[in-house]
């Protein structure tokens, strides 16, 4: 299994909600997507991201499969809109 972590900071805190609505639109719409997390900050601090994503994969084909569906692009275009930083792991789990 490969689990791919993503934490966004957001432009506007005001974007939160609306924003992992967003993420959590794709469960169930990606064959290759395996599993889907998505939670907000809820003890915010200066070392905070706003949203945490977790996504599960079988393996890295799946992965690749996830990066180019329509659905996962379209997610990408309002993440655009929105994210002033987002770093990622991908590992083994």
């Amino acid at each position: 299994m490969l689990t791919h972590l993503v934490l966004f900071t957001l432009e506007d805190p005001a974007d939160i909600e609306r924003t992992a609505a967003v993420l959590r639109g794709m469960q169930g719409k990606i064959p290759a997507l395996k599993g889907l997390e998505v939670g907000t900050d809820i003890l915010p601090s200066d070392r905070s991201a706003h949203i945490a994503l977790i996504t599960r994969f079988e393996d890295e084909a799946g992965l690749s499969a996830y990066a180019g569906h329509p659905v996962h692009l379209e997610v990408l275009a309002h993440m655009k809109t929105v994210v002033k930083q987002a770093v990622k792991v991908d590992f083994s789990s």
